[in-house]
């Protein structure tokens, strides 16, 4: 973290905590900040403070932002399969950012000008829109939610079992999850599987000794790789880079300054429950 610069997440409000996994703030100082945007199964909303709103859509890879010095923006990230009401399929909207002026007209523009009273403001307002805006659309696809959560790091299920289960045929269950989610089961769960690892490094868990390996290696099994090698190679494609490049130079725990509490808990909360399925 460099100088002057923060980022603390939180949790939602509660109503949105069906949906939303997260909420932050975020500042830069003196100088621009090198933001390294990562895959999380879910869409994101970044509100820069005097700026317009956008949505981040479901990535594959990094995507790399600079964001500029003294910059204050808010921002939401969405739980897989519970993006905001659009006009488009998340499979259309892969790896894009769109201006969110465009998809909610004048609400954009007020939201830009209410928020002139600072970030807490901003959030506040953000977030009792995307209420307004759930409570009109209805409910997200409840099969699709319930196939992110089976599809956890911590519970392995087959993509085949897990349709079954969820009483649909594999492609229709890809289908819902391109529609809802922007990408297939298999690589949601990859997904799911890298934030799982992230979640224990940034929480400085420590490794449980199955398979009698501690360190980063037990880190990597414990989320559900094969080995350190595997959790490599699924970094630097999700990433770009190593994890000990990406960690800040400790690949057990995650040494960038920055507050990701309110993204970990969720995840570990799960870690010793009981499988979804059996």
């Amino acid at each position: 973290m460099t100088l002057g610069e923060s980022y603390v997440e939180r949790p939602p409000l509660p109503a949105l905590a069906g949906v939303v996994r997260t909420v932050w703030i975020q500042r830069t100082g003196d100088a621009p900040y090198v933001q390294r945007h990562l895959p999380t199964g879910g869409v994101e909303i970044h509100f820069p403070l005097g700026g317009r709103p956008q949505l981040l859509g479901p990535l594959t890879g990094p995507h790399v932002e600079v964001v500029p010095a003294r910059t204050t923006l808010v921002g939401v990230r969405f739980r897989p399969g519970t993006a905001p009401p659009l006009p488009a399929a998340l499979d259309d909207l892969v790896d894009q950012r769109l201006d969110l002026a465009g998809l909610w007209g004048s609400a954009a523009g007020r939201l830009v000008e209410e928020a002139a009273g600072g970030p807490e403001r901003a959030l506040l307002l953000l977030q009792h829109h995307l209420l307004r805006r759930f409570r009109a659309a209805g409910r997200v696809d409840p099969l699709v939610r319930e196939a992110a959560t089976a599809l956890m790091p911590w519970q392995p299920v087959g993509i085949d079992t897990l349709a079954d289960h969820l009483a649909l045929s594999a492609s229709q269950l890809r289908r819902r999850c391109l529609q809802a989610v922007g990408m297939g089961p298999k690589v949601l769960q990859r997904t799911l599987r890298f934030q799982g690892f992230l979640a224990l490094a940034q929480a400085g868990a420590t490794a449980t000794g199955r398979r009698g390996v501690d360190g980063v290696a037990g880190l990597a099994v414990d989320a559900g790789y094969a080995d350190q090698a595997h959790l490599s190679r699924e970094c630097l494609r999700l990433t770009g880079v190593t994890p000990r490049e990406l960690l800040g130079g400790d690949v057990e725990r995650c040494a960038c300054g920055h507050d990701h509490s309110a993204s970990y808990l969720p995840f570990l909360a799960r870690r010793d429950r009981a499988p979804l399925l059996v």
